[in-house]
């Protein structure tokens, strides 16, 4: 009995790490056709990437229950949406859009700094997370380090060449810059 046990355990945790090998399969190749620069394609890309990061690699219910911190979110009940994403990093601290969406919640809050340390871990899960690199550009905006807002904003359009809000964003902190200075 003990050795089917054993047997049976390492067939599942087998398993789960070719899911998480197809997985990472699946966002290299799209990561791969996002710096195409083909405005047509990109959106469609972008959305399939946004449903594996919202899709949990392992576990249906968390993905359910993120999506209703999202709903929470999307209509402004911030703390209850917080409460959720919390609950959801204590499941799984390597998730890394639980950790996103929590630090948009503390964006929303003008909590930046806690914001920020939410965003650093969704960036030490998935350095190409666009979404956590666009809201680290606000942050930074809100805490006055414009210099690195526009490498947040730069390193997006590395990862995602045809997104227009980073060039938007940067030729605006550079007027901030420049009217600081004057």
């Amino acid at each position: 009995m003990k050795r089917f046990f054993l047997i049976l355990l390492f067939y599942l945790f087998s398993q789960t790490i070719s899911f998480a090998n197809e997985r990472d399969e699946r966002l290299n190749q799209l990561f791969n056709q996002l710096k195409i620069n083909n405005v047509d394609s990109a959106y469609n890309i972008e959305q399939k990437i946004w449903q594996i990061w919202t899709t949990h690699p392992s576990n249906n219910k968390l993905t359910l229950r993120l999506k209703v911190g999202s709903d929470l979110l999307r209509d402004q009940k911030l703390n209850e949406a917080e409460k959720i994403f919390s609950e959801l990093i204590e499941i799984d601290q390597n998730w890394s859009e639980a950790w996103n969406k929590r630090a948009t919640v503390l964006y929303l809050q003008g909590k930046f700094k806690k914001s920020q340390e939410d965003i650093n871990k969704v960036l030490e899960l998935e350095q190409r997370h666009f979404g956590a690199l666009t809201g680290q550009g606000l942050v930074n905006i809100e805490l006055k380090n414009f210099e690195k807002a526009i490498k947040s904003y730069e390193k997006v359009q590395e990862i995602y060449p045809s997104m227009r809000s980073p060039k938007i964003m940067i030729e605006r902190i550079e007027r901030l810059i420049k009217d600081q200075t004057i």
